[in-house]
């Protein structure tokens, strides 16, 4: 079973910048890709960026540029370093694991003001 804990959201004005962390525990398979997904209210779960543990990105059009991820293989933890936040960046974001299967993260909220 691998378990997820994230951190690092918060309320952030347009143009500001967070950074999220999440960290695996667990029996975590060398092989795995980790990531984000986020949701907005009344919108469906959406990809934003995952890495594999090669370190191999993919990014939603809508954040490239502006978000970067990253991840220490030695701690089993991904980062997200977003930048010039906007407040359709607004959502509750959810780390994401997967290797045999898929696992999520409790999700961490994230609110951009105009």
């Amino acid at each position: 079973q691998v378990q997820l804990v994230e951190s690092g959201g918060g309320l952030v004005q347009a143009g500001g910048s967070l950074r999220l962390s999440c960290v695996a525990s667990g029996t975590i398979f060398s092989i795995n890709t980790m990531g984000w997904y986020r949701q907005a209210p009344e919108k469906q779960r959406e990809l934003v960026a995952t890495i594999t543990s090669g370190g191999s990105t993919n990014y939603a059009d809508s954040v490239r540029g502006r978000f970067t991820i990253s991840r220490n293989n030695t701690k089993n933890t991904v980062y997200l370093q977003m930048n010039s936040l906007k407040p359709e960046d607004t959502g509750v974001y959810y780390c994401y694991f997967r290797a045999a299967g898929i696992k999520w993260g409790q999700g961490t909220q994230v609110t951009v003001s105009s």
